[in-house]
C-alpha cells in the first residue's frame, strides 16, 4: 500500500457501547491483516532484545459515526465507482453470532437492508476514501 496515495479508516458507531466498538475495531483489523498482510511490518526487537511482532504500517483512523450515516457509506460502497476499496462490514448480526457457521447461516437468510452496521473499514485510494469519509470527525 502506498501511504502517499491509499488510505485506510475506519468507521465505528459512536453510540455503541465501549466495548462493542473496541470489539468492533478489533474484528475488522483482523480482517484488513488478513486481506492486506501486506502492510503488518516485520517484527521488531527493542534494547533488551525482547522481540515484538509487526504492525501495521501506517495510521488507521478511527471516525465516529451514526448506524444511519454508515449504513449510507455502505450502500454507495456497493455502487461501481467503489469496487475497488477494500470494505470490513461489522454488524449486529455478526455479533449476535455464536460461530462462524451461525454467522453464515443467518446471513443466508437475512437481506442487507435489515443489516445494522456497526462499524467499516474502507481502505483504498485517497480521493476515493476522502470523498466519503472525508468531513468525519474522530471516534475521541
Amino acid at each position: 500500500m502506498d501511504s502517499k496515495n491509499e488510505k485506510c479508516v475506519m468507521i465505528i458507531d459512536e453510540n455503541l457501547p465501549l466495548g462493542i466498538i473496541a470489539n468492533t475495531a478489533a474484528i475488522m483489523g483482523i480482517t484488513l491483516g488478513k486481506e492486506m498482510p501486506e502492510v503488518v511490518g516485520a517484527d521488531v526487537t527493542d534494547q533488551t532484545g525482547n522481540q515484538h511482532l509487526g504492525i501495521i504500517t501506517f495510521p488507521v483512523p478511527i471516525l465516529r459515526g451514526s448506524s444511519e450515516i454508515i449504513k449510507e457509506i455502505r450502500e454507495k460502497l456497493y455502487q461501481p465507482e467503489f469496487q475497488d476499496l477494500i470494505v470490513v462490514d461489522f454488524s449486529d448480526l455478526a455479533q449476535g453470532c455464536k460461530t462462524y457457521d451461525d454467522f453464515i447461516e443467518k446471513m443466508a437468510d437475512t437481506p442487507e437492508d435489515a443489516l445494522q452496521y456497526f462499524g467499516l473499514a474502507i481502505c483504498g485510494t485517497k480521493k476515493k476514501v476522502n470523498k466519503l469519509t472525508g468531513s468525519m470527525p474522530l471516534l475521541r
